[in-house]
């Protein structure tokens, strides 16, 4: 049987204020990490319809909201209700050396993966200057 009471309230009461509870979520849980030539991010959505997901890019701000429903307890005696619901969302600003215009998604077991290429680094040009009849080249 489960126990109604809880005799570490207050430890429960300061884990809800830094984890998020129920009625506010914490964040989307995520790890990223560089691999061939690419930023891959996962980010944690068990349970979540993917129809629900929104995944934005604006002004290098990748920006995930998902929502996940809380289930229809009408006519039922909820005993535990620990599994967060709600909407959750997460923001990662992104550096100028990723190329942007070609981000991919995949959402598979619960799991959100964002893929972002890294860009070509700028290469040193040569620059050429003209200047009446005389054309100069510079090495930049």
């Amino acid at each position: 049987m489960l126990m109604r009471t809880d005799p570490f309230r207050e430890l429960d009461r300061l884990t809800q204020q830094v984890l998020g509870t129920v009625a506010r979520p914490a964040l989307i849980p995520m790890d990223a990490y560089r691999h061939e030539g690419a930023l891959l991010v996962h980010f944690d959505l068990p349970g979540v319809d993917p129809d629900s997901i929104d995944l934005s890019l604006e002004q290098n701000v990748l920006t995930v909201q998902a929502e996940r429903r809380a289930p229809d307890t009408e006519g039922v005696e909820m005993v535990v209700d620990e599994r967060p619901h709600g909407v959750f969302s997460r923001q990662l600003f992104l550096g100028e050396t990723l190329s942007l215009d070609q981000v991919e998604a995949n959402y598979d077991a619960g799991v959100l993966t964002v893929r972002i290429p890294e860009a070509e680094p700028a290469k040193p040009r040569k620059i050429e200057i003209s200047r009446g009849d005389e054309t100069k080249e510079i090495a930049g």
